[in-house]
């Protein structure tokens, strides 16, 4: 396992997604990946399993101090006592002590499926569709974030879905620095204009959907790239993302076969002419691996 270091911080660079795992299967995918190597374990309250990414953790001999453990607010969670009493839930549920990243999910409750990861700012949805939630500024939010982190109940702040505007005005926002920001980013998803941000602030950009909803395995110029080093088309798109300065990749997988595989991406390295070959932006792309999830969590 490679690691980043991101304000000091370090963040193993590959973790494993658990959107859309469920019950036994995640309980024993996340206890796999741990077996395998695997330090960086990504959850969420709207996704319904910390319970069990909790439990595949305690059964699993592996130092508290060794793991990177992120969680998000879920969508209802904005207000000051909501942020506080659904963070010790996650805590329950998780048992530990404390997270190492919380993030704030999703900048409004409301995204837009097969369009884009992020609301744009000037959009304005119909008040029938914005839950009360919606209202609560970031800035409350993020002062709650703030105190659960002085009680050292979570390490770190992180904010997902955040385009450029919107985590630029939340650093101005906090009063402890935002460490990540977790959106889609794959080679059909630009997201220069954010990573350049990061990059110049120390900010670690943590991409979800790495391999489109499943869209890279089957991609000539990938799979050309891949025989050069005996990989798959998705072992060489996570290659490209773990080559960028502070990008760390999230995969889901729940077979035993993906999980190494996911993992087996820190022995080889892109020339520079195939990490532009990989880059290659596509909406339509994009769209129908939303698609194929439902979902660009």
């Amino acid at each position: 396992m490679e690691y980043l270091t991101v304000q000091g911080v370090e963040i193993p660079a590959l973790g494993l997604g658990t959107w859309r795992m469920e019950g036994p299967e995640c309980r024993r995918a996340v206890s796999d990946a741990l077996d395998l190597g695997y330090r960086h374990i990504d959850t969420a309250q709207a996704y319904g399993n910390e319970a069990q990414v909790g439990d595949a953790i305690a059964e699993r001999d592996v130092d508290r101090d060794e793991l990177f453990v992120a969680t998000k607010l879920d969508g209802d969670h904005r207000a000051y006592d909501d942020v506080v009493d659904g963070v010790e839930e996650s805590l329950d549920r998780l048992g530990l002590d404390s997270v190492d990243l919380l993030y704030i999910h999703w900048p409004n409750d409301v995204a837009v499926p097969g369009v884009d990861s992020v609301l744009p700012d000037w959009l304005e949805l119909p008040d029938r569709i914005k839950p009360d939630a919606a209202s609560v500024s970031t800035a409350e939010t993020l002062d709650a974030m703030q105190a659960l982190r002085e009680e050292g109940k979570i390490d770190h702040i992180g904010v997902s879905n955040f385009g450029v505007d919107r985590l630029r005005a939340a650093r101005k926002y906090a009063d402890a620095p935002i460490l990540a920001d977790q959106v889609q980013y794959h080679p059909y998803w630009d997201q220069s204009e954010l990573l350049d941000y990061c990059q110049s602030e120390d900010v670690l950009l943590a991409a979800y959907s790495p391999l489109a909803q499943g869209g890279v395995l089957h991609d000539d110029r990938l799979a050309r790239i891949g025989r050069k080093y005996g990989k798959s088309p998705a072992q060489v798109a996570l290659r490209w993302l773990l080559q960028q300065e502070h990008v760390a990749a999230i995969p889901k997988a729940t077979s035993h076969a993906h999980l190494e595989a996911n993992l087996a991406v820190f022995d080889f390295e892109l020339t520079d002419a195939e990490m532009l070959a990989v880059r290659q932006p596509s909406k339509l792309k994009t769209a129908v691996g939303i698609l194929r999830g439902q979902s660009p969590f």
